[in-house]
Protein backbone atom coordinates (compact mmCIF):
# COMPACT_ATOMS: atom_id res chain seq x y z
CA UNK A 1 0.00 0.00 0.00
CA UNK A 2 1.37 3.37 -0.92
CA UNK A 3 1.08 6.62 0.95
CA UNK A 4 1.51 8.74 -2.14
CA UNK A 5 -1.19 10.75 -3.89
CA UNK A 6 -0.23 12.33 -7.21
CA UNK A 7 3.43 11.81 -6.33
CA UNK A 8 3.16 13.53 -2.94
CA UNK A 9 4.04 11.61 0.20
CA UNK A 10 0.88 12.24 2.25
CA UNK A 11 2.03 10.15 5.22
CA UNK A 12 4.12 13.08 6.40
CA UNK A 13 0.89 15.01 7.07
CA UNK A 14 -0.51 12.33 9.42
CA UNK A 15 0.54 14.01 12.70
CA UNK A 16 -0.98 17.30 11.53
CA UNK A 17 -4.20 15.61 10.37
CA UNK A 18 -4.44 13.88 13.76
CA UNK A 19 -4.00 17.24 15.51
CA UNK A 20 -6.74 18.82 13.38
CA UNK A 21 -9.08 15.88 14.13
CA UNK A 22 -8.30 16.21 17.85
CA UNK A 23 -8.85 19.97 17.94
CA UNK A 24 -12.10 19.98 15.94
CA UNK A 25 -13.60 17.01 17.81
CA UNK A 26 -12.62 18.54 21.16
CA UNK A 27 -14.12 21.93 20.27
CA UNK A 28 -17.42 20.28 19.33
CA UNK A 29 -17.34 18.16 22.50
CA UNK A 30 -16.61 21.25 24.59
CA UNK A 31 -19.59 22.98 22.99
CA UNK A 32 -21.85 20.07 24.01
CA UNK A 33 -20.55 20.35 27.57
CA UNK A 34 -21.00 24.12 27.75
CA UNK A 35 -24.62 23.81 26.63
CA UNK A 36 -25.33 21.50 29.57
CA UNK A 37 -23.13 23.34 32.07
CA UNK A 38 -23.88 27.02 31.44
CA UNK A 39 -26.47 27.08 28.64
CA UNK A 40 -24.06 28.44 26.01
CA UNK A 41 -24.87 28.90 23.19
CA UNK A 42 -28.39 29.97 24.09
CA UNK A 43 -31.27 28.05 22.59
CA UNK A 44 -29.28 24.85 22.08
CA UNK A 45 -30.79 21.62 23.35
CA UNK A 46 -30.85 20.38 26.14
CA UNK A 47 -29.89 23.71 27.72
CA UNK A 48 -28.42 24.34 31.16
CA UNK A 49 -28.80 21.34 33.47
CA UNK A 50 -28.56 20.99 37.26
CA UNK A 51 -25.15 19.58 38.24
CA UNK A 52 -26.67 16.79 40.35
CA UNK A 53 -28.29 15.09 37.34
CA UNK A 54 -26.73 12.70 34.83
CA UNK A 55 -26.87 15.40 32.16
CA UNK A 56 -25.21 17.87 34.54
CA UNK A 57 -22.44 15.38 35.27
CA UNK A 58 -22.10 14.76 31.53
CA UNK A 59 -21.73 18.52 31.03
CA UNK A 60 -18.87 18.64 33.54
CA UNK A 61 -17.12 15.64 31.95
CA UNK A 62 -17.56 17.05 28.42
CA UNK A 63 -16.34 20.51 29.41
CA UNK A 64 -13.26 19.28 31.28
CA UNK A 65 -12.25 16.54 28.85
CA UNK A 66 -13.08 18.72 25.83
CA UNK A 67 -10.81 21.46 27.16
CA UNK A 68 -7.98 19.02 27.93
CA UNK A 69 -8.22 17.33 24.53
CA UNK A 70 -8.39 20.70 22.76
CA UNK A 71 -5.21 21.82 24.50
CA UNK A 72 -3.58 18.44 24.02
CA UNK A 73 -2.99 18.08 27.76
CA UNK A 74 -3.35 14.62 29.33
CA UNK A 75 -4.82 13.81 25.93
CA UNK A 76 -4.85 10.02 26.08
CA UNK A 77 -6.55 9.87 29.49
CA UNK A 78 -9.04 12.63 28.70
CA UNK A 79 -9.93 11.03 25.36
CA UNK A 80 -10.46 7.64 26.99
CA UNK A 81 -12.79 9.18 29.59
CA UNK A 82 -14.66 11.08 26.86
CA UNK A 83 -14.97 7.90 24.79
CA UNK A 84 -16.34 5.98 27.76
CA UNK A 85 -18.81 8.74 28.59
CA UNK A 86 -20.12 8.69 25.02
CA UNK A 87 -20.51 4.90 25.09
CA UNK A 88 -22.52 5.15 28.31
CA UNK A 89 -24.58 8.04 26.91
CA UNK A 90 -25.40 6.05 23.79
CA UNK A 91 -26.50 2.89 25.60
CA UNK A 92 -28.40 4.69 28.39
CA UNK A 93 -30.17 7.43 26.43
CA UNK A 94 -30.10 6.75 22.70
CA UNK A 95 -30.21 2.98 22.14
CA UNK A 96 -33.43 2.42 24.13
CA UNK A 97 -35.30 4.76 21.73
CA UNK A 98 -34.49 2.77 18.59
CA UNK A 99 -31.95 0.35 17.14
CA UNK A 100 -31.05 2.85 14.39
CA UNK A 101 -28.75 5.78 15.27
CA UNK A 102 -30.38 8.00 12.64
CA UNK A 103 -33.69 7.51 14.47
CA UNK A 104 -32.45 7.59 18.10
CA UNK A 105 -30.20 10.66 17.63
CA UNK A 106 -27.11 8.83 18.81
CA UNK A 107 -24.90 9.19 15.76
CA UNK A 108 -22.87 12.01 17.35
CA UNK A 109 -22.35 9.94 20.50
CA UNK A 110 -21.09 7.00 18.44
CA UNK A 111 -18.77 9.21 16.40
CA UNK A 112 -17.35 10.97 19.48
CA UNK A 113 -16.88 7.58 21.16
CA UNK A 114 -14.77 6.14 18.36
CA UNK A 115 -12.87 9.33 17.49
CA UNK A 116 -11.84 9.71 21.14
CA UNK A 117 -11.01 6.01 21.39
CA UNK A 118 -8.69 6.45 18.39
CA UNK A 119 -7.10 9.59 19.91
CA UNK A 120 -6.56 7.76 23.22
CA UNK A 121 -4.50 5.17 21.32
CA UNK A 122 -2.84 7.40 18.69
CA UNK A 123 -2.01 10.31 20.99
CA UNK A 124 -2.46 14.03 20.41
CA UNK A 125 -0.45 14.55 17.23
CA UNK A 126 1.47 17.80 16.88
CA UNK A 127 0.46 21.14 18.40
CA UNK A 128 -0.21 19.78 21.87
CA UNK A 129 0.87 20.63 25.39
CA UNK A 130 1.63 16.94 25.87
CA UNK A 131 4.19 17.25 23.06
CA UNK A 132 5.78 20.29 24.68
CA UNK A 133 5.87 18.53 28.03
CA UNK A 134 7.64 15.55 26.45
CA UNK A 135 9.99 17.82 24.53
CA UNK A 136 11.23 19.52 27.68
CA UNK A 137 11.08 16.51 30.01
CA UNK A 138 14.09 15.78 32.25
CA UNK A 139 14.57 12.38 30.57
CA UNK A 140 14.86 14.05 27.16
CA UNK A 141 17.38 16.60 28.47
CA UNK A 142 19.47 13.84 30.07
CA UNK A 143 19.52 11.78 26.87
CA UNK A 144 21.01 14.76 24.99
CA UNK A 145 23.84 15.17 27.53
Amino acid sequence: MTSRISGVNVARFAPHALAVLRIVAAALFLEHGLVKLVGFPGGASPGEQPLVTLLGLAGVIETVTGTLILLGLFTRSAALIGSGEMAVAYWLFHAPRSFYPAVNGGDAAILFCFVFLYISVAGPGVLSLDGLQHRFSPEKRLSKA
